[in-house]
């Protein structure tokens, strides 16, 4: 019967409540393991994001767009084109309903509340490699791979480039406009961004990446980001760097002749060669600095007075000057994922060096042990102890001996009508009671002080009975001051203390 817009409204907000509900209950149940806390993170975010898109169709049903929630309400009140009919607009709806159920007789209400508890028992997929242990290390393999085999990387060990590959501000700032380092840091962030993403479900990183970009534009229009200085300054525009082309984009000659001749004149200048000729020189001469240094260029081909880039004061075109603010904007987005990960990247750095030392075999039998351990601790965790005898828990959470059980007396049963009939098991257990709080405040409750002489005494009529004897026995021994005070008057007559007030009260003394 979800078929009207209302019910379609009803239906969204009843489930954006229970899944708010769902989301509390699930967030108050501490987790045991941290394979546990990812799951419990990755069915929170589910659950948020089913709460997001029910919340963009709640409000697209109220902007009502289309009039269609409108002309709903009408038609409920009785508005028709005739006229207002309350009458016929509601026998017209009690009929529909009835036919409804008479066409499906079997209908029956689902409880949703089952459903949406299997939400809570579930565990969602999340792929990890074997190297990231489900979360708990990264696996940079591949991209420290890459790192070496780069002209801006160095052959060093990996748990070396653990320490380095947060910091890009070690790599040489010409290497930076080179192809392959760009393509670098994407896969580094690419890879920096899935593992967040599968291992803080819960973080918003566009919130994070919104405050970087203001704090980046800041310091880049200011020249002051790390690295790369008075880069922002100029109207964007680099001061100090020269107008080269990546020749790793290109293979031959040929391909840097659709460059065309302004760019290469200008990529030649830039390096201190000559720029004349026709376009298919230019290229051949630009072409034959691949791979090669400056200093072994044949020297005819560079211009008079000119002996490289540095002499030559050109400035980047703004095309440039947007691909190096690109690439300081992913180094800024690097180090601030490493900032968030600094724990992981630490227990990556610490695995590495134990694995290290450990031979193949060792690695083996530890990995094996952990997962052993791990399913232990979960079995242990589910699986409900067996305790028959209904024998007490000791301080390890499981039954205590028998034998010990017995010796103890912790069989026999004391119950205590002071107490609310609460049961002591065992002597010791209901000796101590008469000093707990329990005791004590129910001996509060009948006006009766909790001392010595009550000891032993768990009936109500018994207490009250003995305290009753005991204000008897208080009574005859005790001092009445009224009666056994002594007064003097003026004369010398001796009265106790009620004869003399009365005689003072009426004026005779």
């Amino acid at each position: 019967m979800s078929s009207t817009l209302l019910e379609v409204t009803r239906a969204g907000h009843e489930e954006v409540e229970r899944l708010e509900r769902l989301i509390v209950k699930d967030l108050q149940n501490e987790p045991a393991t941290s394979k546990d806390r990812l799951y419990q993170s990755h069915r929170v975010r589910n659950m948020i994001d089913q709460i997001t898109t029910t919340t963009l169709k709640l409000v697209d049903i109220y902007e009502d767009k289309d009039n269609a929630r409108k002309d709903e309400i009408a038609a409920l009140g009785g508005q028709t084109a005739t006229g207002t009919n309350v009458f016929s607009a509601f026998y017209d709806r009690l009929k529909e309903i009835r036919e409804y159920h008479r066409r499906h007789p079997a209908a029956r209400v689902v409880d949703a509340n089952e459903e949406y508890e299997e939400l809570l028992k579930e565990e969602p997929r999340t792929e990890f490699t074997g190297e990231e242990a489900f979360g708990r290390y990264l696996d940079l393999h591949e991209l420290y791979n890459v790192y070496i085999n780069s002209k801006f990387g160095e052959p060093i060990e990996y748990s070396a480039y653990l320490n380095l590959f947060s910091q890009p501000d070690k790599v040489h700032r010409k290497l930076k406009l080179t192809r392959q380092y760009r393509e670098y840091l994407e896969k580094l962030l690419e890879y920096l961004l899935y593992f967040f993403a599968r291992t803080e479900p819960l973080q918003d990183l566009d919130r994070i990446f919104s405050k970087v970009m203001i704090e980046f534009e800041e310091h880049w229009a200011n020249g002051k980001v790390q690295d790369w200085e008075n880069e922002g300054q100029e109207n964007g525009h680099v001061s100090s760097q020269p107008t080269v082309l990546d020749l790793d984009y290109y293979s031959t000659a040929e391909e840097l002749m659709e460059v065309g001749p302004e760019r290469l004149k200008e990529a030649l200048a830039a390096l201190g060669l000559k720029t004349g000729g026709t376009v298919q020189q230019r290229a051949e001469r630009l072409f034959q600095t691949k791979n090669i240094s400056l200093e072994q260029v044949d020297r005819k081909h560079f211009a008079k007075g000119s002996r490289g880039s540095e002499q030559n004061g050109v400035s980047a075109a703004p095309q440039q000057a947007e691909s190096l603010k690109e690439i300081a904007v992913m180094e800024a987005k690097i180090k601030k994922l490493c900032d968030l990960l600094d724990e992981t990247i630490v227990r990556t750095k610490e695995n590495v060096e134990k694995k290290q030392a450990l031979t193949y075999e060792e690695m083996e039998a530890e990995r094996e042990e952990e997962e052993i351990q791990a399913d232990t601790e979960s079995d242990d965790e589910e699986q409900q102890i067996y305790n028959p005898l209904k024998l007490p828990m000791g301080w390890d959470g499981k039954p205590i001996p028998y034998w010990l059980y017995k010796l103890h007396g912790l069989g026999q049963e004391f119950k205590c009508e002071i107490c609310g009939n609460h049961s002591y098991w065992g002597r010791r257990a209901y000796e101590r009671h008469f000093k707990e709080w329990r005791h004590q405040h129910g001996m509060r409750c009948l006006g009766i002080p909790n001392t010595k002489n009550f000891n032993e005494i768990t009936s109500i009529e018994e207490a009250k009975e003995l305290w009753e004897k005991i204000q008897e026995r208080q009574g005859v021994n005790k001092w009445r001051p009224d009666l056994e005070e002594e007064y003097e008057d003026k004369e010398g007559n001796i009265y106790n203390k009620k004869t003399y007030t009365d005689l003072q009260r009426q004026g005779l003394i």
